[in-house]
């Protein structure tokens, strides 16, 4: 089976979005998907970006953009209650050494807590209330989350996918291929399919920065 690793952070819609995709790609493709956590503030503070929060013009085209892709994918999607707001206690619950089937269904249940039901996953009652409901020992994996192992797992996550280029979630890494955000999803399934508009030109595409002929400037 191929391998599919898929990056995540909570505080992300579209991952919440590119998650309910997944199913219907695993099944098509006999992938062999590996949800990995992330802290998407890592991510940006090591690529020297800002969040789509800290951009209200970009946050809001952003809102209205899923709230269509969710209305084509038949999804529910609410405004959450605080945005941004700290991920690292579900990030932390969902690193945890767990069975494939109980990760995914903790995932599943957290991303919709959050999106659905307009839940604070920053709060330890409201995380172990979610995990007890997917069928798991809530208060028990909320307190494995705050010892150190755990948070340093967490952090080796974040640090191995920023060394292999991710800088954004989702994202999608297969082979050595990586896809970026929702949108990109149809690139990923042509890749899958065989049919990647790169095929036989990979060899003519840059792997670093080119030169630059400007400089951005601020004039007003």
């Amino acid at each position: 089976m191929r391998a599919l690793r898929f990056y995540f952070d909570y505080i992300s819609s579209n991952a919440y979005l590119a998650w309910h995709r997944l199913p219907e790609l695993e099944r098509r493709f006999a992938l062999a998907i590996e949800p990995v956590p992330v802290l998407f503030a890592g991510l940006l503070e090591a690529h020297g970006q800002l969040g789509p929060a800290e951009i209200p013009a970009k946050s809001r085209w952003m809102w209205r953009d899923n709230l269509r892709k969710a209305a084509r994918l038949g999804l529910p999607l609410e405004p959450p209650r605080f945005h941004p707001f700290n991920p690292l206690l579900p990030l932390r619950v969902s690193s945890l050494p767990l069975g494939d089937d109980e990760r995914r269904a903790l995932i599943g249940a957290l991303f919709h807590a959050q999106w659905a039901e307009r839940r604070h996953l920053s709060e330890p009652g409201v995380v172990a209330a979610v995990a007890d409901a997917a069928g798991l020992p809530g208060a028990e994996l909320v307190a494995r989350a705050q010892e150190l192992e755990s948070k340093q797992r967490l952090r080796r996550q974040t640090e191995e996918a920023i060394g292999v280029g991710v800088f954004g979630v989702p994202s999608m890494l297969v082979e050595s291929e990586l896809f970026w955000g929702f949108d990109d999803l149809g690139h990923l399934e042509l890749y899958l399919r065989g049919e990647d508009p790169l095929e036989g030109r990979r060899d003519s595409i840059p792997e670093a920065r080119l030169p630059a002929s400007a400089q951005r400037r601020r004039v007003l």
